[in-house]
């Protein structure tokens, strides 16, 4: 699916002079975009100045437009959501980062705000919780989709700080895209091109994530991508569903 990506150019106020919630919104599923963006437009006080579907492209999007905060889906192609808030809050520090999933779990918020996100939304949630989360957040504070409780994040956070020896923060920003699109199944030569760098380039960086993280083949580079979130969990068919086969045309 190719990239899209949208720039508005607005002023920070509105015509009754109230200041407004500059927003960039990225989200791989357009209709989820769409959404989203219709429900945040209607809000006399955001203003959605960007979006787009690549997860390569939300960081320099982040770094030109400069807004207030940035909601992102934590299953973008090209690079996941807590990679993205990672260089995000490096880069644009004054952009609070809204990350918003379908998983409630201990890993993935844990990781969401050691990663610097001001807020956790889950998908399941009312609309409401969203527009309540980009109001707190542009206000310096966090917020945390129920039914997560600051308590039971707080010692999630605590029982992360005393986990040690990391080999994923061995890598750079570059290695991280490298590693995920490998993951997605892109050769050195799409990655070459996807990168605007040579494919000797993309062949080492390729070759150092290997050897940072102990991976001897790409079934186990699959494995690692999935239990560190860079890919999402492969979720089970519902009992009783079976996938269609497709059938090998018939020759003519």
């Amino acid at each position: 699916m190719d990239a899209i990506d949208i720039v508005k150019r607005g002023e920070r106020t509105t015509s009754a002079g109230r200041v407004t919630t500059r927003i960039v919104l990225a989200d791989d599923q357009n209709v989820v975009r769409e959404a989203i963006k219709c429900l945040l437009e209607i809000q006399p006080d955001f203003e959605v100045v960007g979006e787009t579907a690549d997860g390569l492209a939300v960081v320099p999007l982040v770094d030109r437009l400069k807004p207030e905060v940035l909601i992102v889906d934590v299953a973008m192609p090209g690079l996941y959501g807590l990679e993205i808030t990672r260089q995000v809050r490096e880069r644009s520090p004054k952009t609070a980062v809204i990350v918003l999933s379908r998983y409630l779990n201990e890993w993935y918020v844990t990781e969401a705000l050691r990663n610097g996100a001001s807020g956790y939304v889950v998908k399941q949630a009312e609309a409401d919780e969203l527009m309540r989360a980009v109001r707190v957040v542009a206000q310096g504070r966090r917020y945390l989709s129920s039914p997560l409780s600051p308590e039971d994040v707080q010692s999630w956070l605590l029982q992360a700080e005393r986990l040690t020896g990391d080999s994923y923060e061995t890598l750079t920003a570059r290695e991280r895209e490298v590693l995920q699109l490998v993951a997605e199944g892109w050769s050195s030569t799409r990655i070459a091109r996807r990168l605007s760098i040579s494919v000797r380039t993309a062949e080492a960086h390729r070759a150092n994530v290997m050897r940072k993280l102990r991976l001897k083949n790409y079934s186990a580079l699959i494995k690692y991508a999935l239990a560190r979130g860079v890919l999402p969990p492969i979720e089970p068919l519902p009992p009783g569903f079976r996938a269609l086969k497709r059938r090998r045309p018939m020759p003519q």
